[in-house]
């Protein structure tokens, strides 16, 4: 077994209580972050810094016992890399110069190499390593669906209109796109483990607005692909497949082969045990809006879902998804200490 709580939990080993972890902890809701970023003058370069990437994924961890670092990136960090410009404007999150409409765009793409042209996300896992032991990184990437639709739309989008009219009327162009970027995802999580990473996350952000038979052949299909590639590369490590508001499909994602999902807000954790928990571990699922009430509220909650979860191996604590920018660290601490207190044996 590993030294490590996280580790074994995902492993569905035996723990000594439920670990737990945040989506986004290092981030904007921390006064430290926002003043190191005001100093850095840019989330991309935060990003691209190693001794800076260190110390924001670290910053958690100086405040919090919980138990992971997640490495601070971003999961735009591989079409960057295939040099699209990415940039990120004021209050209007990602863009890109270059977005991929067709197929010489598609066929342009190279395949990053993770060590020359992402080198600096690995530095940033070696130096974690190097000056945390007490808990496991967590590397991770974005599912080739969810990068490909920011590719694709050039940016945020809410109707996903570009993409799903390629799907539909180019789905041969789109598939291309998305085998390049299942290749690129499997060198870089491979390069995050040789890197010091003891757990890998595939977000898969916006699978849940694809219909069920458009989601198993654009999203589950490449995430089943890098599953795989990753278990015969690098078996001992827990891979977590997390797609947002893809409860529907637990069975399938449960059939890639993956350690853990991940499951947001609107799943009842006890249903999704039910279903999957005797294959895989299960991660999640406080809503983070909860944390933005009092205190006693946000430890209700918590407890609620230790007691959904029940008794026995594989939950990691976590949110359906990100701790959000107005959320009070302190409310943060409450979740944690609602967990540490032990609701579950």
């Amino acid at each position: 077994m590993s030294t490590f709580r996280l580790i074994n939990a995902l492993k569905r080993q035996p723990v000594d209580r439920t670990p737990v972890w945040f989506m986004r902890q290092a981030g904007r809701y921390l006064p430290e972050y926002r003043a190191l970023r005001e100093k850095m003058g840019g989330f991309l370069a935060m990003c691209k810094t190693p001794e800076v990437a260190c110390e924001i994924t670290l910053q958690p961890l100086a405040r919090f016992a919980v138990d992971a670092a997640i490495i601070f990136s971003d999961i735009l960090t591989i079409p960057d890399a295939m040099g699209l410009g990415l940039h990120f404007a004021t209050n209007e999150g990602p863009q890109f110069d270059n977005p991929v409409r067709d197929k010489k765009a598609v066929d342009r793409l190279p395949i990053p190499d993770p060590e020359n042209d992402l080198g600096y996300v690995m530095e940033a896992i070696r130096l974690v390593s190097r000056h945390n032991q007490q808990v496991p990184v967590i590397g991770f990437c974005g599912s080739p669906w969810t990068v490909a639709t920011y590719m694709v739309e050039g940016k945020s989008s809410r109707d996903f209109s570009v993409i799903k009219k390629m799907l539909y009327n180019e789905p041969a162009i789109l598939l291309a796109l998305l085998g390049k970027l299942m290749q690129a995802s499997c060198l870089y999580l491979q390069a995050q483990i040789q890197a010091g990473a003891k757990a890998v996350m595939i977000f898969d952000t916006w699978g849940g607005v694809l219909t069920g038979p458009a989601y198993q052949q654009f999203s589950l299909h490449f995430m089943q692909e890098i599953v795989t590639f990753l278990k015969k590369s690098a078996p001992e490590i827990p891979v977590i497949l997390f797609t947002k508001q893809g409860g529907q499909w637990l069975e399938n994602i449960a059939q890639t082969g993956c350690d853990a999902i991940g499951i947001d807000w609107t799943q009842n954790i006890k249903d999704a045990r039910k279903r999957v928990g005797h294959q895989v571990a299960l991660q999640g699922n406080l809503d983070p809006s909860i944390l933005l009430a009092s205190p006693a509220t946000i430890k209700a909650e918590v407890k609620t879902i230790l007691a959904d979860f029940g008794v026995g191996c594989g939950h990691v604590f976590n949110c359906g998804h990100g701790i959000t920018p107005d959320v009070p660290p302190e409310n943060v601490q409450a979740a944690i200490e609602a967990v540490q207190e032990g609701y579950i044996v």
